[in-house]
This record gives structure tokens, sequence and C-alpha cells, in this order.
């Protein structure tokens, strides 16, 4: 593996954790528009893909099916739920360990790059207090969303390298895979079963630096 130029990270889950406030988000709009409770075991497949790709999951678990005008509208209602929930995220809702990380492959002379999903990461970063951090945020519109490869593939044509010198955090199984299949080296993160990583941690604290200094270095 050549050294290392860019690292590109997940948003939810892996610098920040907005899991319950998207399921929170998706459960009220399931309750409001069609009566249904949404099962628990539902939210790990609605977590890491777009927003559109979640409402699908859901839609097809409960064999319902609406035209894509309704698709849009409960889009936006879940949207405008949803960011009323995080708007008063902060620093203190960082994931431990995950500044320190980034500070370090900054230092080290590697670029950051935002792949996330969500169109709202923007704000996020700003609530956060990081966006100077990130060198370059990734816009999801228009792209196929993961476990597709393209907003990864994004960021690392946006600087013209090489998957060879790219890494990638993910938390779900359908970022992971794109990871893998846009050819970078995958580190998942997180309690999930995410053995198709290169690499799993439970946490950021597991991740020493001297690992993943032999990470950069090739």
């Amino acid at each position: 593996m050549n050294r290392i130029k860019l690292a590109i990270f997940d948003l939810d889950g892996v610098i920040t954790s907005t899991t319950n406030e998207h399921f929170i988000a998706w459960s009220e709009l399931f309750k409001k528009n069609f009566g249904i409770d949404l099962s628990p075991e539902l939210e790990v497949r609605t977590r890491g893909v777009s927003r559109r790709d979640s409402l699908n999951v859901l839609l097809d678990h409960y064999d319902l099916a609406v035209d894509e005008k309704k698709l849009k509208a409960l889009m936006e209602e879940k949207n405008e739920h949803y960011r009323s929930l995080i708007e008063t995220f902060d620093a203190s809702d960082l994931m431990e360990g995950a500044l320190p990380l980034i500070e370090y492959l900054r230092e080290q002379g590697v670029l950051i790059a935002l792949g996330s999903a969500s169109r709202n990461a923007p704000m996020l970063l700003k609530n956060l207090g990081i966006e100077a951090f990130f060198d370059f945020v990734v816009d999801p519109a228009g792209k196929k969303g993961k476990p597709e490869p393209d907003i990864f593939l994004s960021a690392m044509r946006h600087f013209e390298l090489e998957a060879s010198e790219c890494i990638a955090f993910e938390d779900a199984v359908a970022g992971v895979e794109a990871i893998n299949r846009a050819g970078m080296f995958s580190i998942g993160v997180g309690d999930e079963d995410l053995s198709h990583a290169d690499l799993h941690i439970k946490t950021f604290k597991a991740l020493s630096l001297r690992k993943i200094k032999g990470i950069i270095q090739g």
C-alpha cells in the first residue's frame, strides 16, 4: 500500500452519533402517516444509507407503496423533524477520540474529507465546531448511495489520488462495503459486525497512534 494521503470519514456513528435522532424521526413519521410503530430492529437497516434508501427499506418492510410525490413529501417531513433534533448539537457530541485522530492525521500531512450520505453534514460539522478540519466535504446529491462506492470515489478524485493512497472510516455494513468497492483501506468503527473491514475497532481509543502511523506509512 502506498503512503496514505487522504482519510475519509463517515459522519454518523464515526464523528458523532445521530442514530437515535434519525430513528426517532423515522418512527414518528411512520406513526403519524401510517399508524405504524417501527420495529427497533429496523434501525440497523437504515444506518449509513441515504434518506431515500432508508425510506424505501421501511416502506418495503411494511409492504407500503407510495408515488414519487408522496415519497418526496415524506422525506422532507422526516428531514425537518430530524434537523430540529440535531440543531442543538455541539462539540460535546463528538465521538470520543474522533477529533484527536483527525488532528493527528492532519499533523502527519494527511488530507481530511467527509464522505457522508447526509445532506445535513455541513450543518452538523459547523455545530460540532470542526468544519475547519475538513479539506473537502462530498456533496451526496446525484451520487449513488452506499454500498455503491461513489461517495468515497468522489473525495479521492477531488484530490486526484489513487485508491491505494486513501483510507476511510465507517460504522455501517453498507459503508464498509462501499469503501471496499472503492479499493481503499477500510476501517470499521463500532459494535456492529464489520468483519469485512480491513481493520475493525470498537472505538477510536482502540486505535493506537503506532497502529495508525503504520497504516499511513504503508
